[in-house]
C-alpha cells in the first residue's frame, strides 16, 4: 500500500502486466463494453499524489492524471476529508428540486474566477459533455437561433449534441447516423502546421476571413448562429493552442453579430495552464464557459458559467439534472478549488516553465520530435516521421507511450500523433526530471529503430 512517506518515483517489481493485472484484463474483456480505448494494461488499485499503484503493487508516476482530472493529485487528504464528511451528512436530494447550502457556495466560488465585469451564474452537471450540452441549449434559448460553428480537431464530448460539435477523430462519430443539424466546422489555427506559413502569433487570419466572407455569406447568416464553440487549447486534438489574436478576433465577431462565444475549458481549465482558465492568457471574456475534469479531483462534476443576463433568460423547468451538483461532488470541488487557488495554480505555472526549459531543445535533439507546445502543465509533444515533411507518426507515438508505461511513467496520446503531458498540478522538480529523462530514453529507443 502506498504511504505518504514513500518515494515519489515509480517502483516496478515484475514484467508488466503482472498476474493479477492479467486476470483483470481477462474479466474486463469478458464483461465490459469494447468501446473503451486503453493504451496499455494498467490496472489501477490506489493512488497518492502523483503516484498510482496497480493490483500487483507496481507503482507508476502519473503524467496523465486520469485525463487531466486529478488536478490535486490522487486522494488528496483535504479532498478525501471533504468527501467523507459530506457523505456522512447528506449524499443526495437533487438540486433540481431542492436546495443545498453548498451549491451557491461553489457557484459563487467558480463564477468569481471567470473573467468579465458582468455578474455571472453557474449550472452544475455530471460531466464535461453535459456542460457542453447545457451550453448549447442555453445558447439556443437565449438567442432564439439554432446554428452552431465549431472547429476541426476539437473534442466536446460524446452525447449527440456535443458529438455534433466534435471533429477530432472520425471513429468518434462513425456509425451513429445523422447528428444535430445546423452545425458547421471550420479549421482550427495550428501554428506548427499553418498552411500559410504564419507564426504562432499570426496563424489563423485566413480562417477568420473564411468565417466572415464564406460561412456567413454562403452557408449561415450570422443572425441565425446561436454560438461559436472553441477550445482555447485543443485537448484530444493534440494540445494545440489558438493564438491570442485569433481568440480575440473571434470574440469580436461574436459580439458584432450577437453570437454566443462559448469557450470549452473542460480540459484546459481549473489551473492547469497556470491561470484558472486558459482563455485568460488571451484576455477574452466568454459569454458561456464550460468546465469539468479537474474541478473536483476525480469526482463526477461539470459546470457551465454564463453572464447573468444570458442565464436569466431561461425559466424554471427549462433545464435540470438529477445528479448534477451532487453534495459529495460539490464538497470535493470546494476543497479542490481552495487547493488550486492557494498552491497548485502557481505550481502548475512554475513546473510548466521548468518542463519547457528541459524540453526546449527536443526538436534539435530528436529527429522525430516535430513540436513541443502548450501552457503550464498542459504540454504536447508532436511525433513526426520527418521534421521536414512533418509526416504524422502515430505508430512511433504509440510505441513511445507503451515504452514509457513499461518504465513506470503513465502518459497518453492526443490527436493523431501527439504525446500529452497532463500530470497532477502538485508535481515537483524531482518528478518532472524523471518524466523528462524517461521520455528522452523512450524517444531515443524508438528513433534508433528507424
Amino acid at each position: 500500500m502506498i504511504a505518504a512517506t514513500e518515494t515519489k518515483l515509480p517502483r516496478l517489481l515484475m514484467q508488466l502486466p503482472g498476474p493479477k493485472a492479467k486476470h483483470v484484463l481477462e474479466q474486463d474483456a469478458k464483461f465490459m463494453s469494447p468501446s473503451f480505448t486503453r493504451d496499455y494494461p494498467l490496472v489501477a488499485k490506489r493512488g497518492r499524489g502523483a503516484i498510482v499503484e496497480d493490483v500487483d503493487a507496481n507503482t507508476f508516476l502519473d503524467f496523465a492524471a486520469g485525463i487531466a482530472v486529478c488536478s490535486t493529485g490522487h486522494c488528496h487528504p483535504k479532498v478525501v476529508e471533504a468527501i467523507q464528511k459530506q457523505a456522512a451528512e447528506l449524499i443526495h436530494m437533487s438540486g433540481t428540486d431542492f436546495y443545498y447550502e453548498v451549491l451557491p457556495q461553489l457557484g459563487e466560488k467558480i463564477v468569481n474566477t471567470v473573467p468579465g465585469a458582468e455578474p455571472k451564474k453557474a449550472f452544475f452537471t455530471n460531466s464535461g459533455t453535459e456542460a457542453i450540452e447545457g451550453a448549447m441549449k442555453l445558447a439556443r434559448y437565449a438567442t432564439k437561433r439554432d446554428k452552431f460553428i465549431a472547429f476541426y480537431g476539437c473534442f466536446h464530448g460524446r452525447t449527440m449534441g456535443a458529438l455534433s460539435l466534435t471533429a477530432s477523430k472520425s471513429t468518434q462519430r462513425k456509425g451513429f447516423g445523422a447528428l444535430l443539424a445546423g452545425v458547421e466546422h471550420i479549421p482550427y489555427p495550428n501554428p506548427y502546421r499553418c498552411e500559410h506559413g504564419h507564426s504562432a502569433e499570426t496563424c489563423g487570419a485566413e480562417i477568420l476571413e473564411t468565417l466572415e466572407r464564406q460561412i456567413f455569406k454562403r452557408l449561415f447568416d450570422p443572425e441565425e448562429v446561436a454560438a461559436i464553440v472553441i477550445e482555447p487549447i485543443q485537448g484530444e486534438g493534440g494540445y494545440v493552442s489558438a493564438p491570442k489574436f485569433f481568440l480575440q478576433e473571434l470574440q469580436r465577431i461574436c459580439r458584432k453579430h450577437g453570437i454566443m462565444f462559448v469557450v470549452d475549458e473542460v480540459q484546459s481549465g481549473m489551473g492547469r495552464t497556470g491561470k484558472w482558465w486558459a482563455s485568460e492568457h488571451a484576455g477574452i471574456e466568454p459569454d458561456i464557459l464550460c468546465s469539468a475534469k479537474g474541478i473536483a479531483s476525480g469526482m463526477p462534476l461539470g459546470a457551465f458559467v454564463a453572464r447573468s443576463s444570458i442565464m436569466n433568460t431561461w425559466k424554471p423547468g427549462s433545464h435540470g439534472s438529477t445528479f448534477g451538483g451532487n453534495p459529495v461532488c460539490v464538497a470535493a470541488a470546494l476543497a479542490t478549488m481552495d487547493l488550486i487557488e492557494s498552491q497548485y495554480k502557481d505550481n502548475a505555472r512554475r513546473m510548466g516553465e521548468y518542463l519547457f526549459s528541459k524540453m526546449a531543445d527536443w526538436t534539435k535533439k530528436f529527429k522525430i520530435v516535430g513540436d513541443v507546445r502548450g501552457r503550464g502543465l498542459m504540454i504536447g509533444v508532436e511525433i513526426v516521421r520527418d521534421q521536414r515533411t512533418k509526416e504524422e507518426a502515430a505508430d512511433l507515438r504509440n510505441a513511445i507511450v507503451d515504452l514509457a508505461f513499461h518504465k513506470g511513467l503513465l502518459i497518453l496520446g492526443a490527436g493523431a500523433n501527439t504525446i500529452r503531458l497532463s500530470p497532477p498540478l502538485l508535481i515537483d522538480e524531482e518528478q518532472a526530471d524523471f518524466a523528462v529523462q524517461t521520455l528522452e530514453t523512450c524517444i531515443r529507443e524508438v528513433q534508433q529503430k528507424l
